[in-house]
């Protein structure tokens, strides 16, 4: 049986246009942009157009659109710049328990650093309380950092509605919007972030590179020292293919958002009423309604989930535990942990199924069913 890829929420493949793209920067413009030769200018009208339309994609200015290695640079770009930046007025953040590990991790090296860190806890649906923001809000606070989207489980955040509680304070929110880009319109305006997360192998463009966006005015200590590329925050040599390559993901992804978000929730359907059918127990975790629409979080009552996934990568299903960044992890879920408590049976027997690009219905029903069979194995001790 050809293999079945349901673990697009790690990574996706990337689009021939975005490849076909690449390939022709590749060949055609490798000139270093901060060259003054024709080279070099070939080069930098290239990043120039793509900074553009990338800043035209979220409702921002081209000058807010800083680019870096992805999503994990970015958070810690925006993380660690904002913090000490902002060090001499105070030295308490505030985060979630459902973070990704980029900003989890992040927040817990400026705290061996003297900075202190509110980790709120979020509800059986993996979503923050915005009372619970207001009430752990300090004199020293001076930034949110919260997630648009889980990577996990799907569940979104209110992040128009923490923005607007935050209007007035002298407090930067950052979002990492990693797992929203490709099914979420995003205006940073109407959101109203300070800081935002992206990179593009979420959405079918290449690995190694992604954007920080970062609004007029905001002030950042770039902690990445060198040349003086993306006015003097971040330096490096540009990555002109991968910039070009992102720019293309992100306009392709734009196009067919809608298409894609139809396409994934009718695969959600297929997979649920599949188990269903097969009388499977199983329970969603997180929004069943109102999440991400690629991502579906499952609990099955009864087995383990490491095994579970051995079996079902033998008979050809990719699937996953949770977030990629810990691959290799023997600890339970600390989304599910923090959802359900450290020794739920959630937090042990649940996998996640995310959808792409390429996945069709009849891939996920053949998918189904494998799953229907490996956990009722699993399940009746056969």
């Amino acid at each position: 049986m050809e293999p079945i890829y349901l673990d697009h929420a790690a990574t996706t493949p990337t689009h021939p246009e975005v490849i076909d793209r690449m390939v022709s920067v590749y060949r055609e413009a490798f000139g270093n942009p901060s060259s003054v030769h024709s080279f070099g200018r070939k080069a930098r009208r290239l990043v120039d157009e793509a900074r553009e339309a990338i800043a035209r994609s979220i409702g921002a200015s081209p000058k807010e659109i800083v680019f870096t290695s992805g999503g994990t640079e970015s958070d810690n770009m925006a993380i660690i710049g904002a913090a000490y930046a902002k060090k001499e007025q105070g030295r308490h953040i505030i985060t979630t328990k459902v973070e990704h590990h980029a900003v989890l991790n992040t927040c817990r090296a400026l705290e061996k650093q003297g900075f202190t860190v509110t980790y709120l806890d979020v509800d059986r649906a993996g979503r923050v309380d915005v009372e619970a923001l207001r009430r752990a809000l300090r004199d020293d606070t001076i930034l949110v950092t919260i997630m648009y989207g889980n990577n996990e489980v799907g569940t979104l955040q209110p992040i128009a509605a923490i923005a607007e509680l935050l209007k007035g304070r002298d407090v930067l929110f950052h979002t990492d919007a990693v797992q929203a880009f490709g099914t979420e319109a995003i205006d940073v305006r109407t959101l109203g972030v300070d800081l935002l997360s992206m990179t593009a192998h979420k959405i079918n463009g290449p690995k190694g590179i992604g954007f920080l966006y970062v609004r007029e005015g905001v002030r950042l200590v770039p902690y990445q020292h060198g040349g003086e590329q993306e006015r003097k925050r971040r330096a490096g040599t540009h990555n002109v293919p991968g910039i070009v390559g992102l720019q293309k993901a992100l306009e392709i992804a734009d196009a067919e958002r809608e298409q894609r978000v139809r396409h994934y929730r009718a695969l959600r359907d297929v997979l649920l009423s599949t188990l269903e059918e097969r009388g499977v127990r199983f329970a969603v975790n997180g929004d069943p309604d109102g999440g991400l629409a690629h991502i579906v979080n499952l609990f099955f009552p009864g087995t383990n989930v490491e095994t579970l996934l051995t079996a079902l990568d033998l008979s050809g299903v990719a699937v996953s535990s949770g977030s990629a960044c810990t691959a290799g992890s023997v600890d339970p879920s600390h989304v599910l942990t923090a959802m359900f408590g450290a020794e739920s049976e959630e937090a042990k027997s649940s996998i996640r199924v995310s959808f792409g690009l390429y996945n069709t219905e009849e891939q996920v029903k053949k998918a189904a069913n494998i799953i229907a069979e490996t956990v009722g194995r699993m399940v009746s001790g056969a």
